[in-house]
């Protein structure tokens, strides 16, 4: 049944997609930045619809009391495509940090610039972290709330892995809330594009972290939020090899 389930989403998500894509061309050929963040949140927000009813996903968000007003950091696990639709509704500005190579999608990538997400060139080296790094103190500045993957890549539920660097760079410009935020959106939407799980997907937000936290002190901090976030939602904290077993545990 995830097998079926899997190919009905994506075969959905694709006719979404080329409609919608189709459809944004005046948005882009006008250059309207504000109706293409909001025809982004209309796009993500139809895609977890899709996800819910053809896939018996059930999202549940939890602390969100602890979203602030205005700009935000929010530092995110990251273990599935899940992560990349949730914050665009989740907040009013959000702005990602993505992999450059998102923008060369056909229609979607236009999309993503005109939005106001955040490209980055995962080879470019410091030119490309200053880039980031500029990109991200302009969109702190318009009231953005910058979701970022401080591990750099997908990962399996529990599964840890150095965190980047480049989020220390980020916190020490940072005048806003740092926020950890953990999920298991990788036991229902795993690596393989083919498969869905029925069950409770969960994104828990975390409290801010301690505004003093600018050096190397804030990468274990976040990991340190994330473990302690992990128990108290009883959500994956150790590595996962089979996401089948452990989804039942979380219906």
């Amino acid at each position: 049944m995830s097998l079926v389930r899997g190919s009905l989403f994506n075969l959905y998500l694709l006719i979404l997609t080329l409609v919608m894509g189709v459809f944004a061309f005046p948005i882009r050929l006008l250059n309207r930045r504000d109706a293409a963040l909001g025809y982004a949140k209309l796009w993500s927000r139809a895609v977890l619809w899709g996800l819910e009813r053809l896939c018996g996903i059930r999202i549940v968000i939890s602390g969100q009391e602890n979203l602030p007003d205005g700009p935000a950091l929010i530092a995110s696990q990251h273990q599935s495509f899940f992560d990349g639709f949730v914050w665009m509704n989740t907040v009013p500005l959000p702005a990602y940090v993505i992999k450059k190579e998102l923008t060369s999608i056909p229609l979607v990538g236009p999309m993503l610039i005109l939005s106001g997400m955040i490209p980055v060139d995962r080879s470019g080296g410091s030119q490309a972290l200053r880039g980031m790094m500029d990109a991200v103190a302009k969109a702190q500045g318009a009231g953005r709330q910058i979701i970022i993957f401080p591990q750099g890549t997908r990962t399996k539920p529990g599964q840890a892995v150095p965190l980047q660097n480049g989020v220390i760079a980020l916190a020490r410009q940072a005048t806003c809330p740092i926020l950890p935020v953990v999920t298991n959106s990788g036991l229902f939407w795993p690596h393989s594009p083919w498969r869905k799980y029925p069950g409770t997907l969960r994104v828990a937000i975390g409290k801010p972290l301690a505004a003093s936290l600018k050096g190397r002190d804030l990468i274990p901090a976040i990991s340190g939020a994330w473990e302690a976030l992990c128990k108290e939602h009883d959500l994956p904290h150790e590595a996962v090899e089979n996401s089948v077993d452990l989804k039942k545990d979380n219906q």
